[in-house]
C-alpha cells in the first residue's frame, strides 16, 4: 500500500495538502511518497504521537 503512495505521489499531493491542511510544500517535497515521513510531518505539525499518525496515514491509504 505504501509503494502505491510512492508510485502516485504527483496525482496524491493535493489530497495529502486537502486532508492534513497544515503540512507545507515543502513538507510534501521531503515525503516524497513515503508513509514513514508523511507521519513524521503530521506528528510534527499536528503534535501528534508517530504511531496515531501513522495509523491516520494507513487509514488514509486504504480509503483511497
Amino acid at each position: 500500500m505504501t509503494n502505491e503512495l510512492a508510485g502516485k505521489w504527483t496525482q496524491l499531493k493535493g489530497d495529502v495538502q486537502r486532508q492534513w491542511g497544515k503540512l507545507t510544500n515543502d513538507d510534501l517535497d521531503v515525503v516524497k511518497g513515503d508513509a514513514k515521513k508523511l507521519a513524521g510531518k503530521i506528528q510534527e505539525r499536528y503534535g501528534k504521537a508517530f504511531n496515531d499518525a501513522e495509523k491516520e496515514v494507513n487509514l488514509w491509504i486504504e480509503n483511497r
